[in-house]
């Protein structure tokens, strides 16, 4: 159940390519963290895109835009969803992700950085209630933590 923050320079993904990112990064998102392919879980997965207006984004104090297409995302999920390997394999993904949907006429090289914001157990309000990562497995069906998902007999 990620929430995922992305920023892209404004017009970089332009229609097909954003609902390709999109969907990429949800992909993404819910192979690594083992969501099953079911409507009700995939919805948990949420995506704010918010695009930097030409000049608003530097690289080492200059606009690199021209040559380069810098792209970020910081993903908030419960801590103790993902282990190293899952970590490297998010950061992958999503760059991947990144890749894919760029327009086939874009000759910047990509540049990418992804955070993984793991938030701690008890420290995340879903509708208004403090969820805990048993919620979190059994609500977005996290295949590797069904064991914490079942309630106690």
């Amino acid at each position: 159940m990620p929430n995922i923050l992305v920023k892209i320079p404004q017009g970089a993904f332009p229609g097909e390519n954003r609902a390709t990112l999109v969907r990429k990064i949800n992909e993404a998102a819910a192979a690594v963290e083992q969501m099953p392919d079911e409507p009700r879980a995939r919805f948990m997965c949420w995506v704010l895109i918010d695009e930097v207006a030409a000049g608003g984004w530097t690289c080492g104090g200059a606009d690199a835009t021209a040559q380069y297409l810098p792209c970020m995302a910081r993903v908030l999920l419960p801590a103790g969803v993902l282990d190293d390997a899952s970590r490297s394999l998010y950061a992958a993904r999503m760059h991947a992700a990144f890749a894919e949907a760029m327009p086939a006429d874009d000759r910047r090289r990509l540049m990418t950085s992804v955070v993984l914001d793991e938030v701690p157990d008890g420290a995340w309000g879903v509708g208004g209630q403090i969820w805990t990562l048993p919620d979190f497995a059994r609500n977005a069906g996290y295949a590797h933590l069904q064991h914490l998902a079942r309630s106690p007999a």
